[in-house]
């Protein structure tokens, strides 16, 4: 009977620990999406008020990359990135798991969730191996309509800088409240 109790027990401790273990990366995942809106949100601000939305452009394009590779590099073996189910650049198409948590988020919204409360954390097996998961979805604010926008909101200059940077753009005809991609982390 005791080693049906310490074996209990120590079950116990094993699977809280691991629990604790979950819980600790999800909020350093909470924490990293924080430190790249953090860094990206003032780079994008600047650069608005600086030289409008085309310079805008150019943090999107060169900017908001280092700053994903700077904190993949600080918080490994995070791999930090962020995705769209219509890409504007080539590491912004989602793999499988990334694509149907884009669609879960924009279910969830039409079904009336609060955008700033979902995330998804998952521990999945990417060729054997498990793998840890996270993903906060980023919204279409106003302001993002200048270059997320219809043909008919983006502006002819941002048009141009857009197909020059970005030949093969997607991430346009979106709407303010829309789901225009997520933070997608793994590990």
């Amino acid at each position: 009977m005791k080693k049906v109790i310490i074996i209990a027990a120590l079950s116990s401790l094993a699977f809280n620990a691991q629990a604790t273990e979950i819980s600790a990366d999800q909020q350093e995942a909470r924490n990293i999406v924080k430190e790249f809106g953090g860094q990206l949100v003032p780079a994008l601000k600047g650069a608005m008020q600086a030289g409008g939305p085309v310079a805008a452009i150019d943090v999107c394009n060169t900017k908001a990359p280092a700053i994903a590779k700077g904190l993949s590099d600080k918080h490994a073996p995070w791999q930090v990135n962020r995705v769209s189910l219509k890409p504007r650049g080539a590491t912004a198409t989602p793999d499988a798991w990334e694509s149907s948590t884009l669609k879960w988020f924009e279910q969830q919204i039409a079904e009336g969730a609060d955008p700033k409360t979902l995330e998804k954390f998952e521990i999945v097996k990417i060729d054997g191996k498990e793998t840890t998961r996270y993903m906060k979805p980023v919204m279409t604010a106003g302001l993002c309509l200048t270059c997320h926008g219809t043909a008919n909101q983006i502006p002819a200059g941002v048009k141009t800088k857009l197909a020059e940077l970005y030949p093969n753009d997607r991430a346009i005809n979106y709407s303010e409240g829309q789901v225009r991609g997520a933070f997608s982390f793994q590990k």
